[in-house]
């Protein structure tokens, strides 16, 4: 028996020490723990529900990830498969974890576009490290760790420290001041904070799991642990937290940890810790540098305990626990007296405000900010600060190479010389003295894909987040005609679709209404064509003719409006839809949108006509209710504006300034407000507001009962207030229902508007009702073309109710403008943007997860009849209209010229002050552009913007001109990528960037 006892016990001793069983065991379990890619998605996968490392890089977020994707048409391409073993193992799985990941975005030829690393200063091996902090490390944690004695030694296990803590606790028990270090190895430490719920040890059986999971990653390369050894170092160092601060997030690792407590750049630390540098005698301040740096590093490694506590309100006793392990380091030889002797001294200082990392420019990373919007949007990742921290590579479709040197351009031109280098100053652009540094230039690109539209370019010269491509209303100017022109064509496609099928004889029955001119043009083609294809049917409609005479007089939008043309030489002339589009001719276009106005007014009820025939008519009544009820909401929505958010008191103050105060209509007032009120409130209201009143208490309280809210109709109340009845109305209805939305306001209110309005029910005047029905009928035919304009990509709900709108007063982006271009190039068809490709989460680990776009089923939005005109007409443009400086601008290497065609569009929107009568007090510039949205050959197409605000936009005069002209000045540079070979294909040529000369 003491014979099997020594054995056993000679046998435990030296498995303590070597770890023979232990390295079987333990490798040959590690065996069957493997997992591989395959294509389609993984039968056999689990992901981790907990835990800093996964929740950090994303990995137990994939499952909800994937939920997201496939609702928005990515599909799972290739996934890894785990093995049965890895599925049915208790633990986190078991493979060679990554010390710094983080968001990936690659260009469509897979070069890097965006990069986020974390942490963000890493050691890539062992030998990297300095000397001196291996050793400092393994002297505080784990001296027994780098032992090459036990090559199969389990590191998950540290004996000594184990039997330690144990009688630390023991102690405890009794002497509650006795502190208790943990038993964690430094592999067990970093199985703690990367995979325990809040990474932390929530119990012994905890404990247990993160030692064995230890032990099966020490030895999954082997019995030998020897360089799995090494390389916990390096895993510790890169990873260790270090709490967090503000402008940095999380602080791991102690490159990231010098940088933000201490300001250290991780060269320099390396490089001043570095054996080759400790090995010379130092001067004093060399000295003292090391010294400090030395002492900063050390300081960390203790601060990793309780770094929360440590790195802020403990930061007295972090230094005297430092300069404690300086002095055993020095006493066990691992740094020489000299540095010892230097370091005990110096001061730990912590930076304590927040870290101000290096912010790249807004020009530069316009681009890749947006890309990662919408990526957060797509992922359901709020903050772009988690998604940078995803374990997650993106392709895009951005042509990054393209991109860059596009933004360089519009950088350049944002200087004068840069500006006349591009030939933008000019006619109809910059002027002698203007400032280009005042504009912005906006570009973007797209091409046509197989099933999508492809964001190739987009950049712009504003150094602020704010996107003028996609993040304004703005009045992008005659680029609205093309909107109105599909209109136009889309109304005379439905009346080919009516009409072409009849006979002569048929046609002459149809009534159309003598105000309706497109109906009765169609009529008329009909009855005379020899080809009534609806091909030939639309040329023949961009033929008809139109005055570009400006004296007219136009009543539309409420009101009186007068038009003009920019060229004063179009004034007298007589022009066809085709020639007033390819020279922009304004008056051509506002009786155009006149027409079709006219068109819908009659056309979208059956009861139009006699709306206005019929002054008893119901439809009549119902017309001018509806009126009340628009009008209404407007007023509605005005006062709403100005009272939202007021206490009672500041509300009812902010309606007593409108007025001019008497007993009468104070009482008018303040009855309508708070009809509940005793006589008593009332009067002490009347005596506070119009304290010189002199009215008895009979006569307050004979004006108590007489303007009480159901003696009088709420016109009559606001006619004797002074007050509009709606604003008397909301301020009563916020007074007691403080917290109530616009919508809430406007359900409760609608009895309210009619009453409002009841006089115009009543009125003998009947010019005043038609003036009115007019008015609703335009609203209504502009809401028919909104829907019009909506369904082609109008970015949009609503049009402003005027003729102008066909001259940019409705407003509109330059990234919806390309959509409409984009469905002109795909001939009709609306193909959705696509800007990310594929997603590729977690590579190199067993939650690998691929995700590819799929396609999406295309809608034909308008007949290729439709797009054959306008695609005309807008190469006509270029051809010899408004932008025919860039004819010939963009020319394949074999001379022939690649067809450009494309749509102007000058914008300048003002803020207008009148007196009563429709005087014109003011006007002052709001902002002014010039836009070009353009296709160039069959695939690519895109917009250019130049755009001032003020209140420098009443300084420059440019048009649409100097838009043309830098797109003409970028064809060098975008000609790489439109080059086409001879079977037609698009070739992503961006090696010649480099040559081409502006």
């Amino acid at each position: 028996m003491v014979g099997c006892a020594s054995v056993a016990g000679g046998f435990a001793v030296d498995e303590l020490r070597s770890s023979t069983f232990q390295s079987h065991y333990f490798s040959e379990l590690s065996r069957g723990l493997t997992f591989k890619l395959a294509p389609g998605a993984s039968p056999s996968i689990r992901f981790p529900t907990f835990g800093p490392y996964d929740e950090r890089l994303g990995y137990s977020r994939i499952p909800d990830f994937t939920k997201s994707l496939l609702a928005h048409d990515y599909q799972i391409s290739q996934q890894a498969r785990m093995s049965p073993q890895l599925v049915a193992l208790a633990l986190p799985p078991i493979y060679r974890e990554k010390d710094q990941a983080g968001l990936a975005l690659l260009d469509c030829n897979q070069q890097s576009l965006y990069s986020a690393r974390s942490p963000g200063r890493v050691y890539d091996s062992f030998d990297m490290i300095p000397k001196v902090l291996v050793e400092s490390l393994l002297f505080i944690e784990d001296r027994e760790l780098l032992d090459a004695r036990y090559p199969n030694r389990n590191p998950a296990v540290n004996w000594s420290r184990f039997n330690r803590a144990l009688l630390d606790q023991v102690v405890h028990v009794f002497v509650k001041s006795h502190d208790t270090p943990g038993a964690s190895t430094l592999i067990t430490q970093i199985e703690k904070y990367r995979h325990s719920r809040d990474g932390r040890t929530s119990s012994a059986q905890e404990k247990l799991s993160q030692m064995e999971s230890a032990s099966i990653r020490a030895y999954a390369n082997g019995e030998n642990t020897l360089l799995s050894r090494r390389q916990t170092v390096v895993e510790y160092l890169n990873t260790v937290p270090l709490t967090a601060k503000s402008g940095f997030g999380e602080i791991n690792g102690l490159g990231d940890g010098m940088w933000a407590w201490y300001g250290r750049d991780f060269t320099e630390v390396n490089r001043v810790l570095s054996p080759a540098n400790l090995a010379v005698p130092l001067g004093k301040a060399q000295l003292l540098r090391t010294a400090q740096i030395y002492k900063q590093a050390l300081s960390l490694m203790i601060a990793q305990r309780r770094p929360s506590y440590y790195l802020r309100e403990g930061a007295a006793g972090l230094e005297r626990l430092t300069n404690s392990h300086l002095r055993l380091l020095g006493a066990a030889g691992i740094i020489s007296p000299a540095l010892l002797n230097a370091a005990l001294p110096l001061k730990l200082e912590l930076k304590r405000g927040p870290v101000n990392e290096p912010v790249a420019s807004f020009v530069t990373r316009k681009a890749v900010t947006a890309l990662r919007a919408d990526l957060s949007g797509l992922l359901h990742v709020s903050r772009l600060y988690d998604l940078d921290r995803l374990d997650l590579t993106v392709k895009t479709t951005l042509n990054g190479e393209i991109q860059s040197a596009v933004t360089k351009v519009l950088r350049q031109v944002k200087t004068a010389a840069g500006a006349r280098k591009a030939e933008l100053y000019g006619h109809n652009m910059l002027k002698t003295g203007d400032d280009p540094g005042k504009l912005t230039f906006s570009f973007t690109l797209f091409e046509r894909g197989a099933d999508a539209n492809l964001l190739r370019v987009q950049t712009d010269n504003l150094d602020q987040p704010f996107d003028i491509n996609d993040g304004a209303r703005l009045n992008l100017g005659s680029t609205a005609k093309l909107r109105t022109v599909v209109t136009y064509l889309e109304i005379i496609t439905q009346l080919h679709q009516r009409y072409a099928g009849m006979t002569p004889d048929e046609l002459k029955q149809v009534k159309v209404d003598q105000h309706d001119p497109l109906s009765r043009w169609a009529l008329e083609y009909f009855a005379g064509a020899s080809d009534k294809s609806l091909r030939a049917t639309l040329y023949a409609a961009m033929e008809r003719k139109y005055s570009g005479n400006p004296a007219e007089v136009f009543f539309t939008g409420g009101g009186l409006q007068q038009f003009e043309n920019f060229d004063p030489e179009e004034n007298g002339k007589m022009m066809t839809v085709r020639e007033g589009f390819q020279h922009s001719v304004n008056l051509v276009f506002v009786r155009l949108m006149r027409d079709i106005v006219r068109h819908y007014k009659y056309n979208t009820s059956d009861a139009a006509v006699e709306q206005l025939a019929d002054s008893d008519a119901a439809t009549r009544q119902a017309t001018l209710s509806r009126f009340a009820d628009k009008e209404g909401r407007e007023f509605l929505a005005r006062f709403y504006k100005k009272y939202a958010g007021k206490t009672s008191q500041e509300a009812e103050d902010l309606l007593l300034e409108t007025i001019h105060p008497t007993p009468r209509r104070l009482a008018v007032l303040y009855r309508s407000i708070e009809p509940s009120a005793d006589l008593a409130q009332f009067s002490g209201f009347i005596h506070q507001h119009f304290p010189q009143a002199k009215e008895s208490d009979k006569t307050l309280q004979a004006l108590y009962e007489k303007v009480a809210v159901e003696k009088l109709s709420l016109p009559d109340r606001g006619y004797l207030a002074g007050v509009h009845p709606l604003e008397l109305w909301l301020v009563g209805f916020l007074r007691h229902h403080q917290n109530a939305s616009l919508s809430q306001a406007v359900v409760a209110s609608r009895d309210e508007r009619q009453a409002s309005y009841e006089w115009l029910f009543k009125t003998p005047n009947r010019k005043t009702q038609d003036k009115r029905i007019q008015q609703m009928l335009e609203l209504e035919a502009f809401l028919e073309i909104a829907r019009d304009w909506h369904r082609l990509g109008y970015p949009f709900e609503a049009l402003t109710p005027s003729y102008a709108t066909a001259l940019g007063a409705s407003g509109d982006r330059p990234a919806s403008l390309a959509a409409l271009m984009g469905i002109i190039v795909n001939k009709g068809v609306q193909l959705p943007v696509r800007k990310l490709e594929s997603m590729d989460f977690a590579r190199g680990t067993p939650y690998e997860t691929h995700f590819v776009h799929g396609s999406r089923p295309a809608r034909r939005l308008l007949p290729e009849e439709i797009i054959e005109v306008v695609r005309r007409s807008l190469i006509d443009v270029v051809q010899g209209g408004t932008a025919r400086r860039l004819k010939d601008g963009f020319v394949q290497a074999n001379g022939t010229s690649i067809e450009v065609g494309g749509k102007t569009g000058t914008g300048d929107q003002r803020f207008a002050s009148y007196a009563p009568g429709g005087r014109l007090i003011s006007s002052r510039a709001v902002n002014r552009s010039a836009t070009f949205v353009f296709l160039l050959g069959d695939r690519f197409f895109g917009t250019m913007t130049a755009y001032v605000h003020e209140p420098y936009a009443a300084d420059y005069r440019f048009t649409s001109a100097m838009s043309v002209q830098l797109l003409k000045y970028l064809a060098p540079t975008l000609q790489p990528l439109v080059e086409r070979t001879s079977n037609g294909e698009t070739l992503l040529l961006t090696k010649t960037i480099s040559s081409v000369k502006h």
